[in-house]
């Protein structure tokens, strides 16, 4: 994946001055565009949007430096109106286009280029298990979108849970893993930047359709899973997880993310304070 990676850094750098669409830049790299995002968010830091546009201010900056006009300098990068370009590159630069040329400053952000880092060869344990079709079943809300610590709106969520639901729920059932599972979709566009909200649900799995008012119901399709056990300080352990497996683990394995619902559930060591075991549950297919 990271050769791939490579080869879409030089495709961009080679089209900074064409209408470089986000979903011909995925699907050059020979994989679907949610997983390709999701792979260069969490490797980058960066939206694949957000790297398009610093690496054409970055060129036009250069541009204008050695002489060019402003107004060639916008056409050129796909701006449309002279106004738009002068936002665009004062928001990124903090100064205007008309600065460089007077003042000889300027900007850059150089292309990006990725590489391997082994980080004391830990052994990042995983399975891969088939699955059938089932429901997750259970009560949900949209929330904010939240990478680190605690989140406050979850929080929330599971204690508005009744009994009359919980009952429900258990008796639902019937489909492993047999816990209550904190299941996540439908987020927002800028979801990579942490920002907007997420749809998520507490409940559980059931190949039962026939479900009260109570509860929600998402169904999801047979997919493969790439499930990944973890133990330690909770939420801590879960989060940096998640991290490595799209950091890590998917650039180096053969399998794509899947855009469908994802699930993981904790359950809390009683004898120590925050320290729990949790499973992470990916969809993938093979890439």
């Amino acid at each position: 994946m990271l050769n791939e990676l490579n080869h879409v850094i030089e495709y961009i750098e080679e089209h900074l001055t064409d209408d470089l669409s986000l979903e011909i830049i995925s699907e050059y790299a020979g994989v679907s565009d949610y997983h390709f995002r999701q792979i260069f968010f969490y490797l980058s830091g960066l939206t694949l949007s957000e790297y398009v546009k610093n690496r054409k201010l970055s060129e036009a900056s250069m541009d204008l430096l050695h002489g060019e006009k402003v107004t060639d300098v916008a056409l050129k990068y796909g701006y449309q109106s002279m106004d738009g370009f002068t936002r665009a590159f004062k928001k990124w630069s903090g100064f205007l286009p008309s600065d460089v040329i007077k003042k000889g400053i300027s900007k850059s952000f150089p292309k990006l280029s990725f590489i391997i880092t082994v980080k004391g060869g830990i052994n990042m344990e995983f399975r891969i298990e088939d699955k059938p079709a089932f429901n997750l079943v259970g009560v949900s809300n949209r929330v904010p979108i939240q990478f680190e610590g605690v989140n406050n709106e979850i929080v929330k969520l599971a204690q508005s849970i009744t009994d009359e639901q919980k009952i429900e729920m258990h008796s639902l059932q019937n489909i492993e893993p047999y816990e209550i599972v904190n299941a996540s979709y439908e987020a927002d566009a800028n979801f990579l930047k942490e920002e907007g909200d997420l749809t998520h649900l507490i409940g559980v799995l059931t190949t039962e359709s026939q479900v009260s008012d109570l509860l929600e119901v998402v169904p999801v399709e047979a997919y493969i899973w790439a499930v990944f056990p973890n133990q330690g300080p909770f939420p801590s352990t879960l989060q940096d997880t998640m991290a490595k497996i799209y950091s890590e683990w998917l650039t180096s394995s053969d399998y794509e993310v899947i855009n469908a619902p994802s699930f993981s559930f904790t359950k809390m060591d009683k004898n120590k304070i925050n320290f729990a075991y949790s499973e992470v549950w990916i969809p993938v297919r093979k890439r």
